[in-house]
């Protein structure tokens, strides 16, 4: 069962947008720039989140769906930085940034620097039930707790910003639309485990892709004595996907890339390593020229969700075996199988639940919930 989000009954919005510069349908109209500053007002925002946190009483915030802006699209106002904004908080290979990972309230303050600046990282940071710190395009904070956080409201305006009561945030029912909690989602528990093994013993499955980070993919070539060594090293909450081996036709493969159209290219290198590109037809030459130069093996895959053909799909649950993510995998056709069977439903639910029906198509790599515009 995936984890309910539940609403808070304190919700601000915290900007440094006067109110009384809002035209009458909301949208600012005064002279703000709605970067940051990297300076005194951007120091103001992480003083009034630290002091919502200890006017809530909490020290410990939660990371959910955290993620990286894609590689092909950049979708701030400020450029990305290298390492995201990550680096000092995080090992470069960002263990211990993934869903459900908890961190200091200082921790999840320089986040939230990191979200103001478009450095590249996005998250929501949460305690259940208790306190959530959404970020929004613009600077738009967006703060809950279930205290009315009185002495944080009047130090939020003593630092010059402006706090605004709300019934709700905006990002509550964009996750709601995201991740459809009324789905089935199928878990990486034993049964997926026991069925992975047998599809690797034989030679229907062959690769992992391990998505523990919005736009991020890891990608692990599977045989029957690395598997359980390969699981072990999984990051929490992850969503896994299985696919056949990738062919070693790698010349018929990059003469067939389109010649008007952007694809993923999942490649194997000379040395075992699995990477992968999203790539259009104006970087094919390089890629082939350059990452590409030495691949051993190749797949060419669609970027919808709609158009790629995995064997199936599974969330991590955690160590005593609940779905707490809320991110969902496409389900495909041995997915919608499985719901059948382990989740009996009456017809009529069956018909409309979600996950047994075949998805939308969504576009890869993008993240799954636009922060909330501010001015527009």
């Amino acid at each position: 069962m995936t984890a309910q989000r539940g609403a808070l009954p304190y919700v601000y919005r915290i900007t440094k947008y006067d109110p009384a510069e809002r035209d009458e349908h909301g949208h600012y109209v005064g002279a703000e720039d709605s970067i940051s500053d990297h300076g005194a007002v951007e120091a103001a925002y992480l003083q009034a989140v630290a002091a919502f946190a200890a006017s809530t009483g909490i020290d410990r915030l939660a990371i959910r769906e955290p993620g990286l802006a894609p590689g092909f699209a950049h979708f701030g106002l400020e450029p990305t930085v290298e390492g995201h904004g990550l680096t000092g908080l995080f090992p470069p290979d960002l263990a211990g940034f993934h869903d459900g990972a908890e961190v200091s309230v200082e921790t999840g303050v320089e986040l939230v620097r990191a979200m103001l600046r478009d450095n590249g990282a996005f998250c929501s940071l949460e305690v259940e039930d208790r306190f959530f710190v959404h970020i929004g395009w613009d600077q738009y904070t967006y703060l809950g707790s279930t205290e009315p956080c009185d002495d944080a409201v009047a130090r939020t305006r003593e630092l010059g910003l402006f706090p605004e009561p709300l019934a709700a945030s905006p990002y509550e029912d964009a996750y709601e639309d995201a991740y459809d909690e009324t789905g089935v989602q199928r878990p990486a528990d034993a049964d997926f485990w026991a069925r992975l093994h047998t599809s690797v013993a034989d030679g229907e499955a062959a690769i992992l892709e391990e998505s523990h980070l919005l736009n991020v993919s890891r990608w692990h070539r599977l045989t029957s004595r690395n598997l359980d060594a390969v699981r072990a090293r999984l990051a929490p909450r992850a969503r896994l996907t299985i696919w056949p081996d990738l062919s070693t036709d790698v010349t018929a493969a990059l003469a067939a890339l389109p010649d008007q159209d952007t694809v993923e290219i999942v490649w194997e290198n000379s040395d075992g390593r699995i990477a992968s590109t999203i790539a259009d037809d104006t970087q094919f030459e390089a890629l082939t020229a350059t990452r590409l130069a030495d691949a051993r093996a190749i797949a060419v895959l669609p970027i919808t969700e709609d158009d790629r053909r995995p064997l199936f799909t599974a969330v991590l649950p955690d160590a005593d075996g609940v779905l707490r993510a809320r991110w969902r995998t496409t389900p495909t056709a041995s997915d919608r199988t499985w719901a059948r069977e382990r989740v009996p439903l009456p017809l009529p639910a069956l018909q409309d639940d979600p996950c047994l029906r075949p998805a939308a198509p969504s576009p890869r790599d993008s993240p799954p919930t636009p922060r909330p515009p501010g001015r527009h």
